[in-house]
């Protein structure tokens, strides 16, 4: 049996919304199509994906077994039809996705020596889809911020920084020289409580074994703006914080907060000598100390 990727993409959009009519309007379709469509999957799979009744929808066993499945399958596909796409233009490209604070033009013009007739696009990320992009090819190599789920990925190190904490200026602790993971475990943190291990397990701790609840923030822009109005702090890597300096929040360093590492990151079933070439320049240029790290 070959599966159909079309239903498979509506299967998906269901599970993620756990309902049929938020789904069909996702994906600007009849609800009654979108039902055929699913009962077809099912038809096809020999399986039930969702169980409907008063309370709602849900997945089933062999649902959720599906979806666990189906979406790096169908970020597999998408990658696919961008990487074919891509070598039919007359021009060779190669995709650079990058993390805000990175300064990416040093691997750049490296490349540039070693592929002149390349035409290289940078792709700026975000904590949420760094390693996504790679995924589903709309990056074929990036500098990202570890950590970052690893499977289905080549990652070599390049580099660390410190990691600072960034204050409205009014903030109690602003004013001092630096603050400690525990000085700030109260506060409320503008960001995956994942990215910030350190802050997420005192918090943990302090709050009785519950985890903090965060806001889905996406933009560093963002998170800077919510801060300044006093809604929470972030922890930024020293590059970015400086990148982003303004004059109403105040960046400190924190004692027991681990640096940041900086990698790059590949579909490891890859073997473009692009981008080989692009990780051999990034790692010669990216992965020297600078003054800068080493502060």
């Amino acid at each position: 049996m070959d599966l159909d990727l079309r239903k498979l993409r509506y299967f998906v959009a269901v599970a993620e919304e756990l309902h049929f009519g938020r789904a069909a309007e996702r994906l600007h379709i009849a609800q009654p199509v979108l039902s055929r469509q699913i009962r077809s999957l099912e038809d096809e799979l020999g399986a039930a994906v969702f169980d409907r009744d008063r309370r709602g929808t849900l997945l089933t066993p062999a649902g959720e077994q599906l979806l666990e499945d189906a979406v790096p399958l169908l970020a597999s596909t998408e990658a696919l039809l961008r990487r074919v796409r891509a070598a039919a233009r007359d021009t060779p490209t190669l995709t650079v996705g990058f993390m805000p604070g990175i300064t990416v033009t040093p691997a750049t013009a490296a490349f540039a020596t070693r592929r002149p007739g390349v035409n290289v696009r940078l792709l700026r990320t975000s904590w949420h889809d760094q390693v996504e992009v790679l995924l589903d090819g709309r990056a074929d190599i990036g500098i990202v911020r570890l950590p970052v789920d690893r499977r289905g990925l080549e990652v070599r190190p390049l580099f660390q920084e410190p990691r600072v904490v960034v204050l409205p200026v009014g903030h109690r602790l602003a004013g001092h020289a630096s603050v400690t993971v525990h000085d700030l475990a109260t506060e409320h943190l503008l960001q995956d409580p994942d990215a910030v291990p350190e802050w997420r397990d005192v918090a943990v701790e302090l709050r009785e074994g519950r985890r903090p609840e965060v806001p889905a923030i996406h933009q560093v822009e963002e998170k800077l703006e919510l801060v300044a109005s006093g809604a929470g702090i972030c922890v930024l890597p020293l590059s970015t914080a400086t990148f982003y300096t303004r004059p109403d929040v105040v960046p400190l360093p924190v004692e027991g907060l681990g640096p940041n590492q900086v990698a790059l990151a590949w579909v490891s079933s890859r073997r473009s000598p692009l981008v080989h070439d692009f990780a051999e320049a990034a790692t010669e240029t990216l992965g020297r100390p600078t003054t800068r790290e080493q502060s």
